[in-house]
């Protein structure tokens, strides 16, 4: 595969950092979550947003709609929602005695899904439908959903009553799956100070939707090479296998495996990783340090090694130490 111009590099380089810039006006602390956001954004996939009230979830969507100049629309989920609600429906116009199609918020280029654990699975299920078909039927008809198009859904973990948990095969719809943390003292510091300004600092836009899509081609011709393929499948391999691949310590602690779904986000996700350190190829460093994000939701435990205190990460961290690096 040849290189990309370095002239292409050096636009996509101005660009990101422009978007950083932009993200990091608001976001005190979330640098890794900019770049996990630019790099779903680039991939065409979608993002799982987890964490406890009050970590900045929904303002670093908010943040980022801002940042690229396209449509954004936020749906808060509810237990009273309804699948029309997401897609759309048929309205029925009696003057005319015929019916006509009313698009749901779906129809967007960013779409946040807030608290999409709190609606029912029939709900949850068309979101996700359109996710993966990028394109809503209503009353017969086949509508395409614009592009670029951008869900980014968050949970919060430690609501119980008036949830609806989110499927293990459906979760696997979304490229990436992050786990926000508290923030360090002093970022917390910056984060109070800001709040209590009148004049706190607000992200303009830096990238248009063409742009946008410019980016996500080149990101898509960024060099994958054999070997490193190789290496993709072989870390995603060891997770359906942890004893074949040496791990004997954790028999019988997975019941599943990561799919070949995950491989695919896995070399796609390196791909947009080189491209946000400006190269034109990746590296099973690109590789390592998108695993636990791609993998954390894609890896389940058996119902004795969750007991135990075992949890997905720690497996994906095993198999990126066990597995031979090319």
């Amino acid at each position: 595969m040849p290189l990309i111009d370095p002239a292409l590099l050096a636009d996509a380089a101005a660009r990101i950092a422009a978007f950083r810039a932009a993200m990091g006006m608001v976001l005190v602390g979330r640098d890794a979550l900019a770049d996990r956001l630019l790099i779903a954004l680039l991939c065409r996939g979608h993002v799982l947003i987890e964490g406890v009230p009050g970590l900045a979830k929904t303002l670093a969507v908010k943040t980022l709609a801002a940042t690229v100049r396209a449509e954004f629309r936020r749906v808060q989920f509810t237990p009273d929602l309804l699948p029309a609600d997401i897609a759309g429906t048929e309205v029925y116009q009696p003057a005319a005695g015929t019916f006509t199609v009313r698009k749901g918020p779906v129809f967007t280029n960013i779409l946040l899904a807030d608290e999409i654990n709190r609606a029912p699975s029939k709900v949850q299920s068309a979101l996700l439908e359109a996710m993966a078909e990028r394109r809503v039927t209503i009353g017969g008809e086949t509508f395409p959903l614009p592009e670029p198009f951008f869900v980014l859904a968050t949970q919060n973990p430690i609501d119980q009553e008036g949830t609806y948990p989110l499927p293990e095969a459906q979760v696997d719809r979304f490229l990436l799956a992050l786990v926000l943390d508290y923030p360090a003292p002093e970022e917390e510091m910056e984060v109070v100070r800001r709040a209590c300004r009148d004049d706190a600092p607000a992200a303009s836009p830096v990238l248009d939707a063409a742009q946008v899509l410019a980016l996500c081609d080149l990101a898509g011709r960024v060099h994958l090479d054999e070997r490193l393929l190789a290496y993709i499948v072989a870390v995603v391999g060891a997770t359906r296998d942890p004893v074949a691949a040496g791990l004997d310590d954790l028999a019988g602690a997975v019941a599943y495996g990561a799919s070949p779904r995950a491989a695919i986000a896995l070399a796609r996700t390196a791909r947009a990783q080189a491209l946000l350190d400006g190269r034109g190829y990746a590296t099973p460093g690109d590789v390592k340090a998108l695993a636990p994000d791609v993998l954390r939701r894609r890896v389940l435990l058996t119902y004795e090694a969750a007991a135990s205190g075992l949890r997905p990460e720690t497996v994906v961290d095993r198999v990126l130490e066990t597995v031979p690096v090319p």
